[in-house]
């Protein structure tokens, strides 16, 4: 059995999760509160964050570019970048898009300042980096809107990596209920697509501890 080092919020963390489930590879979930910097965990880790992938053989990846890479060359069945040069460029190009440009603009101002700067006791949130999130989202979900209408996922054809990174950080954000779905309808459809996939699912049921999600975070529906 495999082992995944994560911490749900995390959109890292929720993209090798739902590869991994699009993979149907299984996986021993062991929950790490990086901040508090275990001796344990940083055996495992040194740079002391997550995602951690243990392969069955003791195999230990870390970053979220190496062990996205390493899943589709050692388990290609079910391939996430793409089937020839181009398609995996563009994957690659969306994923820097969502969790670089996105990652920056929008999950680090909201779920960086509104959770996580309490769990590493770093003050209290700054409200200006609050509102340039919420500013800034809708220009990334009037562009998935805009790719859901000319392709039939993100990146294709086919469901990529490109959606996994987007629908991670979405849904991130969308556990503190900062997402102004009834203005992006596009971005909604395609969103409940992921939402949808048994691989995303579980990610959905996971609670981050003492915060509670928006009443309508788990419904496909919504």
């Amino acid at each position: 059995m495999r082992t995944l080092y994560h911490f749900t919020l995390l959109p890292a963390c929720r993209i090798v999760r739902s590869a991994l489930g699009e993979k149907k590879l299984e996986v021993d979930l062991k929950a790490e509160r990086i901040w508090e910097q275990r001796d344990d965990f940083l055996a495992v880790n040194p740079a002391g964050d997550v995602p951690v992938l243990i392969e069955p053989d003791g195999t230990t990846l870390t970053e979220l570019w190496v062990i996205t890479e390493y899943l589709d060359e050692v388990y290609p069945d079910v391939p996430l970048l793409g089937d020839d040069p181009l398609a995996r460029a563009e994957t690659r190009r969306l994923m820097v898009w969502f969790d670089q440009r996105f990652g920056r603009e929008v999950t680090d101002n909201l779920v960086g300042e509104k959770v996580l700067r309490r769990f590493y006791r770093t003050g209290q949130p700054v409200s200006d980096r609050i509102r340039e999130g919420k500013e800034r989202i809708g220009f990334h979900l009037d562009y998935i809107g805009y790719l859901a209408e000319q392709r039939n996922w993100l990146a294709g054809e086919d469901l990529t990596y490109a959606d996994l990174v987007a629908a991670a950080h979405l849904s991130a954000v969308d556990y503190l209920g900062d997402i102004p779905w009834e203005k992006y309808h596009e971005a909604k459809n395609w969103y409940a697509r992921v939402k949808s996939r048994p691989s995303f699912r579980p990610i959905l049921d996971e609670l981050v501890p003492g915060v509670a999600p928006a009443r309508h975070y788990r419904d496909l529906d919504f």
